[in-house]
């Protein structure tokens, strides 16, 4: 349904320019919320203006309606609450194309290819914990650099220290795939400080590695859980005074850092007891091919090497997706293969796609779910 605002308008006649500045200025910034869906406004000269937008399940591209006589374009679409969508506007100019922003909405989310127009609907708000707090403290990172057999390179490794660190105390282990992507864009280090502020988690070292050819590493690449067990761990465990049981251990990351977390694991089952997935790349064949490009071969390759013989790669496992997301099959399909497996499995699902801001929102259920701090261990 057209947003009731925008309907007085297209009703009252063909609108004077005027009348769609003054339109403009009252009712943005835009797209228009209400109950079921989000109308998204433009306004300029053009041939044609289309939303592009990552939800699985829709067509990629819908066209705008253009109000007959003006420059005032407009779409409803119908969205479920709790939704948050990235997307660009397709505005065409004859003979030239262009990508961009929407310019009637501020909201923004940046990612390593650059920045989308976030729509975000009725109940869905950035969780607080994910904001800087002045009250809380925050903790140190510091980088330790060493030569790696497994890739015959030097390799570096971003670690975080929490506040009122000790070199007396044993502190838990999170080694995290994609770790400078993960602090640009999902707020990792503020999400940390706040979560062990809050007693939520306990104080942790976590490692933030990053790859060279991150396609062709993250794919199930032995090379690389070679470079996490017999490289990054003993490096760590040489600097820091760690835990050292499996279930103090967590390996994580997102789409391919997932596959490169499971991977690791299952090669190493006695490395990481505990892992955090989100979003993971998990394609697999029963029949046929899987239609998802040659970087995922060798992903496929091994994901129907898992699921014929999955073993115990962890004892807790955290996975979560969004439902806009192309892989939310193979996301759910995980959790009965591994919880046959008798692994301790639990699974999120948001209204959300492939993209960073997704995985920050879910931060907080994995990490105090996999290493509940002393709040939740004294209200649970």
């Amino acid at each position: 349904m057209t947003a009731p605002a925008l309907q007085e308008l297209i009703d009252s006649g063909p609108p004077s320019p005027e009348q769609i500045e003054q339109f403009v200025d009252s009712n943005g910034p835009f797209p228009i919320y209400a109950e079921g869906g989000a109308t998204f406004v433009f306004v300029g000269a053009a041939d044609s203006v289309r939303w592009q937008h990552w939800i699985f399940g829709l067509p990629t591209s819908q066209e705008f309606h253009r109000l007959e006589g003006t420059d005032l374009w407009h779409l409803t679409v119908q969205l479920r609450r709790k939704s948050r969508i990235e997307y660009k506007l397709l505005v065409d100019y004859g003979d030239n194309a262009v990508l961009v922003r929407d310019p009637l909405n501020p909201l923004r989310a940046i990612d390593p290819y650059g920045a989308n127009s976030v729509c975000a609907t009725f109940g869905y708000e950035r969780p607080e914990w994910t904001w800087p707090s002045e009250n809380t403290r925050p903790g140190r990172m510091e980088t330790i650099t060493f030569f790696s057999e497994a890739f015959g390179e030097d390799r570096w490794v971003q670690v975080y220290r929490p506040a009122r660190f000790r070199e007396s105390c044993r502190y838990p282990l999170l080694v995290v795939h994609d770790g400078t992507d993960y602090q640009r864009f999902s707020a990792f280090k503020i999400v940390l400080d706040n979560l062990i502020h809050r007693l939520e988690i306990p104080p942790m070292i976590v490692a933030f590695t990053d790859p060279g050819d991150r396609l062709r590493e993250y794919a199930a690449d032995p090379r690389h859980a070679k470079h996490i067990v017999e490289e990054v761990l003993p490096a760590l465990e040489e600097r820091y005074t760690l835990e050292q049981r499996p279930l103090s251990r967590c390996l994580m990351g997102a789409s391919f850092g997932g596959v490169a977390s499971l991977s690791t694991a299952w090669r190493y089952p006695k490395a990481f007891g505990k892992l955090l997935l989100q979003s993971g790349s998990f394609a697999f064949t029963d029949i046929g091919t899987h239609h998802r490009g040659p970087a995922f071969d060798p992903v496929v390759e091994f994901m129907n090497e898992f699921r014929k013989k999955p073993g115990r790669p962890a004892e807790k496992i955290f996975l979560s997706c969004g439902i806009y997301e192309s892989l939310i099959y193979e996301n759910r399909s995980m959790v009965p293969l591994l919880q046959d497996c008798g692994i301790s499995v639990r699974f999120e699902e948001a209204r959300d796609g492939h993209n960073w801001e997704n995985w920050r929102d879910r931060l907080r259920a994995g990490l105090s779910w996999l290493f509940p701090g002393p709040l939740w261990m004294i209200y649970e």
